[in-house]
């Protein structure tokens, strides 16, 4: 991927690449290694507490689907270093009505896999926030907005994402990563 594609939007409609990523174990391992970088599958294995075959299978799940890369050369023999994928910065998915059966229920297998993991995030946050509430943000609100002034919100929401945020790569040294979550709802409906 070029340079100048990390900023263009990027529409998550294929089934088979949400099904993908709505898995447990896999999304751990992309959080590591854009948390943490390149890893191999036994360093996985030992850290998400499985067996390296299951690591390995999960690690050519997200290779075909083309979210991880091997890095041929740090790889040697049977030891296979894996790194996140270049891919677009401004991720999209697609309304459900786009998409067929099929991939309306890797959407809701998404949402569902993906709403686990933030729930274990927020579990974390009061922890984080005492240790060091520099790095530890939170915001809750209700508010009144029209769907055209919400859809404003997001997109300048995501822009700024994309203006502070820094590829792993690009990163100041002291930048840390940090789960940022965004998730609106209407609270007139139980």
């Amino acid at each position: 991927m070029k340079d100048d594609e990390l900023g263009e939007r990027f529409l998550l409609d294929d089934p088979e690449r949400l099904k993908a990523l709505a898995h447990p174990m896999r999304r751990r391992m992309l959080t590591h290694l854009n948390a943490h970088g390149p890893a191999t599958s036994t360093t996985l294995a030992e850290l998400l507490g499985a067996k390296t075959g299951t690591t390995s299978y999960h690690l050519r799940q997200l290779e075909k689907h083309g979210f991880i890369e091997e890095i041929p050369e740090r790889s040697s023999g049977r030891e296979r270093w894996w790194r996140r994928a270049v891919l677009p910065r401004d991720i999209r998915l697609p309304d459900p009505g786009e998409l067929p059966p099929e991939g309306r229920e890797a959407l809701e297998e998404f949402h569902r896999v993906h709403f686990e993991e933030d729930l274990a995030l927020i579990d974390r946050f009061p922890a984080a926030f005492r240790a060091d509430p520099g790095w530890a943000r939170g915001s809750r609100a209700m508010t009144r907005m029209t769907k055209e002034g919400l859809e404003r919100f997001y997109e300048e929401y995501i822009a700024l994402l994309l203006k502070y945020g820094h590829p792993q790569g690009e990163a100041p040294p002291d930048a840390r990563p940090l789960h940022v979550r965004f998730f609106t709802l209407p609270a007139d409906e139980p």
